[in-house]
């Protein structure tokens, strides 16, 4: 090969590195311009509503908490020695299942801790509930819990059979168990599945559809009127359907059906 050509050679070699070097760059760009928005995202949840948030802790049958990482609801008098660790649904705060839950505890005496979730997400968290006990130490019968994407990987950790935590139930709102959690033959689980015959977000009929997930003697509700963000209470969701139900009725019902299943009620 001549001079010129072995030159035009290494031009073309050169050109195409730095054409190579330019599309990595390009897409390790995208990549963090994809992460970073995916961050901002996930780090700005709903928030809880002030007013639900008020009444819950002024109710003078619960004592609510702030930890550091969640919040702690725990009935004034007569604990029942029954805990929830309780998931938050994607890309909501802790705080806006106070007014959810304090009517639950009222009447059982439960005590419910709601961890923080990293970025918000049990889908990056599903073993929260490992360490959230260790907010209330005494209890001797926990359950695990969540909201929507709360309650799935929160089931997802039931099934993994990994952690310490020997837990005695699963408590669903307007979520499910997937085929993959593999619950179906726990006999030894108590499970309690809640939807809301208004729910735009998760359809009640993909709630039915996944209940064979879920032990045969698994309690199933639904309360009609509810729609998706009425399990908490900040605000309407994007995609929800619009509730027949008041937010205060929506959630009598639920702390009705729940408990009716947690022991002490």
């Amino acid at each position: 090969m001549d001079s010129d050509g072995a030159g035009g050679e290494r031009v073309r070699g050169r050109r195409g590195v730095r054409a190579l070097l330019w599309a990595l760059a390009a897409l390790t760009a995208l990549v963090l311009v994809a992460a970073t928005a995916f961050v901002v995202w996930a780090l700005d949840p709903y928030r809880a509503e002030p007013g639900p948030l008020a009444r819950a802790e002024q109710d003078p049958a619960v004592v609510v908490e702030r930890l550091s990482d969640g919040v702690l609801i725990t009935p004034a008098e007569n604990p029942s020695g029954t805990g929830v660790v309780f998931y938050p649904g994607a890309r909501v705060e802790a705080d806006a299942y106070v007014a959810s839950w304090a009517p639950v505890v009222a009447r059982t005496g439960a005590t419910v801790v709601v961890p923080d979730l990293r970025l918000n997400l049990a889908l990056v968290d599903s073993a929260r509930g490992e360490s959230a006990v260790g907010a209330a130490p005494g209890i001797s019968e926990w359950y695990l819990g969540g909201h929507s994407m709360g309650g799935a990987f929160a089931a997802q950790h039931l099934g993994s059979g990994n952690g310490d935590v020997a837990w005695a139930g699963l408590i669903l709102w307007a979520s499910y168990a997937t085929e993959s959690a593999d619950l179906a033959d726990r006999d030894d689980l108590a499970v309690l599945s809640v939807a809301g015959g208004r729910d735009g977000v998760l359809n009640p009929a993909e709630v039915t559809e996944r209940r064979a997930n879920l032990p045969g003697h698994a309690v199933t509700e639904v309360v009609e009127g509810m729609n998706h963000a009425q399990f908490g209470a900040y605000g309407e969701q994007s995609g929800d359907a619009e509730p027949e139900l008041t937010d205060d009725q929506a959630h009598e019902a639920l702390a009705d059906v729940t408990a009716d299943f947690l022991p002490g009620s």
